[in-house]
C-alpha cells in the first residue's frame, strides 16, 4: 500500500468514500446540503488536506480534513482553527490496517501544517468506532443530546 497526497482529481473519490462514512447523513429532500457537499465542495481551499491510500493501482481509503467557519460548522465542529477530520476505507479492505496508516500518515501532516488538534464527529451508538478513536488519542467534547458525539485529538 503507498499513501499519497490527494488532490482536486480526487475529489469524486473523496465523495464516494463519504457515501460510505456518512451513509446514514444524507440529506433528505427540503433539508440542508448533507455531508457529501459540506465536506468537498469548493476542495482545494486553504486547510483542505487529504491523503489517499492506493495499492495495485486503485485508491481503497481517503483520509481529509478542513476547516470550517462558525456560521458554516461540520458535524463535528470545534472551533475554527481545529480542522475536521473524516476517512472511510472501501468496505472489501476494511480491517486491514488501512485506516490506522491513513490517521497516522494525517496526524503527521496535521503537525507539519502546525495545526494544534483535529476533530472528527462520531454516531453515538457506533460503539466500536467509538472505542477506536479512543484508542486513537480522540477524547469526547461534545455530546448535545442528539445522535453524534464531537471528539477531538491533540497533536
Amino acid at each position: 500500500m503507498v499513501i499519497r497526497r490527494g488532490g482536486r482529481q480526487d475529489v469524486r473519490f473523496l465523495r464516494d468514500m463519504l457515501h460510505h462514512a456518512y451513509y446514514w447523513r444524507e440529506r433528505s429532500p427540503g433539508e440542508e446540503p448533507g455531508p457529501v457537499a459540506r465536506y468537498v465542495k469548493g476542495w482545494g481551499r486553504p486547510g483542505d488536506t487529504a491523503l489517499i491510500a492506493v495499492e495495485d493501482g486503485f485508491p481503497v481509503g481517503a483520509a481529509w480534513y478542513r476547516l470550517f467557519r462558525r456560521e458554516h460548522p461540520g458535524y463535528g465542529f470545534v472551533d475554527e482553527e481545529t480542522p475536521e477530520l473524516a476517512i472511510a476505507v472501501v468496505p472489501s479492505r476494511r480491517g486491514h490496517g488501512i485506516g490506522e496508516a491513513l490517521l497516522s500518515a494525517l496526524y503527521e501532516r496535521a503537525r507539519t501544517e502546525r495545526h494544534a488538534a483535529l476533530s472528527l464527529s462520531v454516531e453515538r451508538d457506533n460503539e466500536p468506532l467509538l472505542a477506536f478513536y479512543e484508542k486513537q488519542g480522540f477524547v469526547r467534547v461534545k455530546e448535545d443530546g442528539g445522535d453524534t458525539v464531537t471528539m477531538r485529538r491533540e497533536l
